[in-house]
């Protein structure tokens, strides 16, 4: 009597999917909703959040009879912020002039004699100046440092160049400048000391990107055009049957 042979499974299909049951599906449906509208949510709910601040700030000092919403039955948001916006604007402007240079330079000079104000006014206008400056230089740099031991690397931002007399209390250590160190994953937090530019090896990368870098503790990546170009182009070709990938040609009986 002849051994039996097990019957050999047929392959399956090359060009078969697996199959995705029904729960499958739903999560990733789910999900793909989560991505789409959590984003737009969150933005849209800081928006109205800070539209909101700035009416509760900027329309209680307009009088109600210059105001749109004590004639109609609504009340329109924004209004506040776009008062504030052309109020700092004119401020802006009156300022560039010479009367409103010599209006800004009396009030200066009377909150530089007040004891504690003074101090609080010139720490706040330097830290102003230096962000908003359009001739700045602060927080453009992305840099790399070893911290907080040998070996390991941490995302820093390129503050001003030291003081002369911090340079000097320092020796003769090379040029020192200084670095803001922040922590994940809120970025507004962090260390802040002086470095020899030497240690301290410079990237090109956004301060955008490297916020965002830090702030998803290294999961979202820089954006690389080249790199989403060439992702593109590869799907395209593969969905031609490029690539020596061929599409299987449909043939007559």
């Amino acid at each position: 009597m002849a051994p039996l042979i097990p019957p050999v499974p047929e392959p399956e299909p090359t060009g078969a999917r697996p199959r995705v049951s029904a729960r499958g599906r739903l999560r990733t449906y789910f999900l793909t909703g989560i991505i789409v509208s959590g984003p737009l949510a969150i933005t849209i709910y800081i928006t109205w959040w800070f539209i909101s601040l700035i009416d509760g700030w900027v329309k209680p000092l307009v009088p109600a009879s210059y105001l749109p919403d004590h004639y109609l039955p609504f009340s329109i948001p924004g209004l506040g912020l776009l008062i504030a916006f052309l109020a700092v604007t004119l401020l802006g402007f009156l300022t560039a002039n010479l009367v409103g240079r010599s209006v800004v330079e009396f009030g200066e000079v009377l909150l530089a004699r007040t004891p504690v104000i003074s101090g609080l006014y010139k720490g706040l206008r330097q830290i102003f100046e230096t962000l908003f400056s359009a001739n700045g230089t602060s927080f453009r740099t992305v840099g790399l440092v070893e911290f907080p031991v040998k070996g390991t690397w941490s995302v820093v931002f390129l503050s001003a160049p030291a003081a002369p007399d911090v340079q000097n209390a320092l020796g003769a250590g090379g040029d020192h400048v200084g670095v803001f160190l922040p922590c994940a994953p809120n970025p507004t937090t962090g260390f802040f000391f002086y470095l020899p530019r030497r240690d301290i090896v410079e990237i090109a990368m956004s301060v955008d990107d490297a916020a965002k870098l830090v702030m998803s503790a290294g999961v979202i990546q820089p954006d690389d055009p080249g790199a989403r170009l060439q992702a593109m182009a590869a799907t395209l070709r593969a969905a031609r049957g490029e690539d020596g990938v061929h599409a299987p040609q449909k043939t007559e009986a």
